[in-house]
């Protein structure tokens, strides 16, 4: 089967789902919240040192006052590797505290040990009591950071399959980009933007300026328009349509015109001779 070249001016049988609906089905919040979840109970959780970062630094680990809201008052904490619970009042009285050590200034905590990383949490030095010895490197957020964009771009790679050749027209050559070539290579192009940039190539599909951006540049391309000396004109009558003002994009600012109520009436004569 040969390649299809692009085709301009098609009219669209059916109105496509927009380009957030199309995104909606290729994914779910519930599948996206999973994935970061797994991956973050399965990584131990990483504790700096702020105070000190030698070879060995130890942490005090028993008789730590702190001020816990659920009890409603200053309890005692510590950490006893044997023990459920953190409150010393909670813990058997033959328990003993366990060290706590951080190496070269680091100290990870796997999951199978939520006593420890419930005392570290609690501990007033940690830096989000307000202490100034030790920090959680929040590994929660980076993972949610890369499973989102990993996502977004999933996203956009769907609308690359799923939209109308109209619709990928419109936003490749709102792109910039050639749209006299073999259809797979407007697609290739526009794999490579939307790998790049997944969320702005995921709204150009929604964001009515694509198309009429890209309605601009193809009466450009076909004589249709004149943009010359700061004003755009009909080329075949030389009528003034607007002027454009000095270090203004030309383009831009005739899109954002026809988006208006008058210029829409230009557009819809713009298209008529498309």
């Amino acid at each position: 089967m040969t390649n299809q070249t692009a085709k301009r001016g098609r009219p669209r049988k059916t109105e496509p789902q927009s380009a957030q609906e199309v995104v909606k089905t290729s994914r779910s919040s519930a599948a996206r919240e999973k994935a970061v979840k797994n991956h973050y109970e399965n990584t131990p959780r990483h504790y700096e040192s702020l105070s000190y970062k030698g070879v060995l630094y130890m942490l005090k680990s028993s008789n730590v006052s702190v001020f816990d809201k659920e009890k409603g008052g200053v309890v005692t904490i510590r950490y006893c590797a044997g023990e459920n619970s953190v409150y010393k009042d909670e813990q058997n009285s033959l328990s003993t505290s366990s060290p706590i050590i951080f190496k070269e200034g680091n100290l990870f905590v796997p999951p199978e040990q939520p006593n420890l990383a419930e005392f570290l949490d609690k501990h007033p030095g940690n830096e989000a009591n307000g202490g100034k010895k030790f920090r959680l490197i929040d590994h929660r957020k980076n993972a949610k950071e890369v499973i989102d964009r990993e996502f977004e771009v999933v996203d956009a790679l769907v609308l690359i399959r799923t939209r109308p050749t109209d619709d990928l027209i419109s936003v490749a050559s709102s792109l910039g980009y050639s749209t006299d070539r073999l259809m797979d290579e407007v697609k290739h192009d526009l794999t490579v933007y939307a790998k790049r940039h997944p969320k702005t190539f995921v709204e150009m599909f929604d964001d009515p300026s694509t198309k009429v951006k890209s309605d601009i540049k193809q009466a450009i391309s076909f004589g249709i328009i004149t943009v010359k000396n700061g004003y755009i004109r009909w080329t075949d009558t030389n009528n003034h349509i607007i002027s454009v003002p000095e270090g203004k994009d030309a383009v831009d600012v005739f899109t954002r015109y026809c988006l208006t109520e008058k210029g829409s009436l230009v557009h819809e004569e713009l298209k008529r001779q498309l």
